[in-house]
């Protein structure tokens, strides 16, 4: 593994989110983590653990904060809410995205979803937990086949005008890119807000965005901020061909994981990543990042840490510039039909 010879004191740059007309911090920070618990019941990042890694990312420049109305049973909008207000800083300064989809209540069907009674009762909710007047970008967590496109365009429209929302997103629609093109058609036609942020799984051993996915994201001129950027750890480098899932890696990890990400085909990228860490003084995390930052189509990446080392470590890969051969030998590392993309 490469060590990093990146410095870590930088300040972070901001690029444009897709046709909205404001800027995005070239790294987004996922709090996915906050007030995650367990299998074991223990919360996976406590409130000041949060607070410490929020005053980083802010101390770095960073600007623009990504959570979910189910991350931590909400714990993650509160603690970002209550960050903003104790640290004292100005909500204007940052842009706080949040998403909407899965069931919140046992028993109870129409808490799930994205129809209207649902997308209504929990903005309400998710503006009172941050404890500020809007969210600058609201996502549609998953597509909900149960309510029609029109019903949510419509719905997430009427959350625009009202200025509870400022900007719609869709997350983690790979396989439905038409269904984004159809709602976004519907609000065309009826002078209604677009979807003009997408959020993709895509990392140098994820590719499936490739192709469809982020061709109709460039002809839209939609934003792509791709979650899983180091592959869930994958292209961390904490895992060998040897040793696999070995002791608390292994109570930690499922074989799913093993069987997505350690495979000899995900390994060999690996040692792509290597040799272009080295070449960089970098570490692998930081180059991984970097050739996100540096792939066509893509906006910006979001990034998480369980710690503020690994936060700054992270933040880094905004410093460093690869050649336009090393990011064509990364993406050719995996072979794929879109691998020329």
């Amino acid at each position: 593994m490469a060590a990093s010879d990146v410095d870590r004191d930088l300040d972070l740059d901001f690029v444009q989110l897709g046709s909205t007309g404001i800027q995005t911090s070239e790294l987004q920070f996922g709090t996915w983590r906050f007030g995650r618990e367990t299998e074991a019941g223990n919360v996976e990042i406590d409130e000041e653990r949060a607070y410490e890694l929020l005053d980083a990312y802010a101390d770095a420049g960073g600007r623009y904060i990504d959570t979910a109305d189910v991350y931590g049973d909400g714990d993650s909008e509160r603690w970002i809410g209550n960050w903003l207000d104790e640290r004292g800083h100005d909500r204007e300064r940052f842009t706080i995205a949040s998403k909407i989809f899965w069931q919140i209540r046992d028993g109870d069907p129409n808490s799930r979803g994205t129809n209207r009674k649902t997308l209504r009762n929990r903005v309400d909710a998710i503006l009172d937990r941050l404890d500020t007047d809007y969210i600058d970008v609201l996502y549609i967590h998953r597509w909900d086949d149960r309510t029609s496109a029109r019903e949510m365009t419509k719905t997430l429209n009427g959350l625009v005008e009202s200025g509870k929302v400022h900007y719609l997103g869709a997350s983690t629609l790979r396989p439905n890119a038409w269904k984004v093109t159809k709602a976004n058609q519907i609000a065309e036609r009826e002078g209604w807000e677009p979807f003009s942020v997408l959020q993709p799984r895509y990392n140098l051993v994820d590719r499936e965005i490739e192709g469809d996915y982020l061709e109709m994201a460039r002809e839209e001129g939609l934003a792509v901020c791709p979650w899983s950027p180091l592959g869930q750890g994958f292209l961390t480098g904490k895992y060998s061909r040897e040793e696999g899932l070995t002791g608390e890696s292994r109570a930690a990890e499922s074989s799913r994981f093993e069987e997505s990400y350690l495979t000899e085909e995900n390994f060999d990228v690996h040692d792509v990543l290597d040799d272009v860490a080295d070449e960089v003084g970098a570490t692998p995390a930081q180059t991984a990042l970097a050739w996100l930052t540096h792939r066509d189509g893509v906006t910006a990446p979001i990034v998480g840490a369980r710690t503020t080392d690994q936060l700054e470590e992270n933040l880094a890969a905004a410093a460093i510039d690869l050649s336009n051969e090393q990011v064509e030998r990364l993406t050719e590392a995996k072979a794929g039909p879109y691998a020329d993309l």
